[in-house]
């Protein structure tokens, strides 16, 4: 019987998710094509790493190792797009090549320093990823409001996952050293394990701006607002104004009806730097920029179910929520009720008081 290595059953999953995304209506399709790459890149190398660990083919380890040379900026250049206000390559991204173009030249003239090189380029690609979250959930200005959070966790997981890599390589170092002969089955399986979790990030980072109705329940609600001790603090006059206009605008002009509403959109509305905006609403409302945006949401829902005899899918639609679920959950942070609660409740309390201003 032939046995299967556990890499290939993990390639498939992820050629099984690159088809969904795939199928996708052609703008999200485009809006995904750098996950999707990476994506493509992670099946390629669970690919090799069955062929060389499960079946013991040898030839195949120069493009095994310029593929792991590649995952790490590429990871990196993709979820890096989270916090852009342009997303995309840029012409000074090029010394992202630099690394796999010295372990072409390494592995043509001196394969010595190459496990080295890989280490290094792992752990530091993993601490830039983590790098990228020293704001919390609101410094992913690109990442849609409602599913911050989500996309918050998805890089954080790539950037332990790429650190996980290269602590795996230095055990193999030390098992090589020493003689324990376990360093096939402990590479074959940490490489596996961390293609997957980088496999299971990108795709949560990328499809989380699309409404997903497999959406994962463990987003925002209930959660605590995560910002940095600082930004609790010191409420300047420009916090007290940048938070009024932001009020304004959510009263004037409803922003919070575009369901891929994210902080760069928002920021540019108001003419104000992203973070000038984040920290605004942080120290004044004591909120998360995705929690104050869904508060506005939520008001207006609560409006329409008091005032209307809309069905709740329908509201929850012209409030700006894609997903049941997230609505839900929005709904009974903000509220303490499920929605059907609500309109089920004596008494007709203004709804605006749950939203956040």
């Amino acid at each position: 019987m032939i046995s299967l290595p556990l890499s290939f059953l993990v390639s498939l999953v992820l050629a099984a998710i690159i088809l969904r995304l795939l199928m996708q209506p052609r703008e999200e399709v485009r809006a995904n094509r750098m996950f999707i790459a990476l994506l493509a890149v992670y099946m390629l190398q669970t690919v090799l790493v069955g062929l060389r660990w499960g079946y013991g083919v040898t030839a195949i380890l120069p493009l095994l190792t310029l593929v792991a040379s590649i995952i790490p900026p590429l990871s990196y250049l993709t979820f890096r797009d989270l916090v852009a206000a342009r997303p995309g390559l840029r012409l000074s991204d090029w010394p992202h090549a630099l690394p796999p173009l010295i372990l072409l030249l390494l592995l043509r003239f001196f394969r010595d320093p190459i496990d080295l090189l890989l280490m290094a380029e792992f752990f530091g690609y993993g601490f830039m990823l983590l790098f990228l979250t020293r704001h919390g959930p609101d410094g992913l200005i690109a990442s849609r409001l409602d599913g911050s959070l989500r996309s918050y966790r998805s890089l954080q997981i790539a950037g332990y996952a790429l650190i996980a890599s290269a602590l795996t390589d230095m055990a193999v170092s030390l098992d090589l050293a020493f003689g324990f002969g376990q360093a096939p089955l402990v590479v074959s399986l940490a490489t596996t394990l961390t293609l997957l979790l980088l496999g299971f990030a990108a795709t949560m980072a990328g499809s989380e701006g699309k409404g997903s109705e497999d959406e994962d329940t463990a987003t925002e609600a209930g959660s605590p607002v995560l910002l940095p001790e600082a930004e609790k603090r010191d409420i300047t006059p420009d916090h007290t104004e940048t938070a009024r206009r932001l009020d304004q605008l959510m009263e004037e002009k409803a922003p919070w009806r575009d369901a891929d509403l994210n902080l760069a959109r928002l920021a540019r509305k108001l003419g104000i730097p992203a973070r000038q905006v984040s920290e605004a609403v942080n120290r004044v409302h004591r909120l998360s920029v995705s929690q104050y945006v869904n508060n506005c949401r939520v008001g207006e829902a609560c409006r329409l179910l008091d005032e209307t005899d809309e069905p709740v899918t329908r509201i929850m639609f012209e409030a700006g929520f894609i997903t049941k679920s997230n609505f839900n959950r929005e709904f009974t942070r903000a509220t303490g009720m499920s929605p059907s609660d609500w309109r089920r409740r004596e008494g007709h309390p203004k709804a605006d008081r749950f939203s956040g201003r």
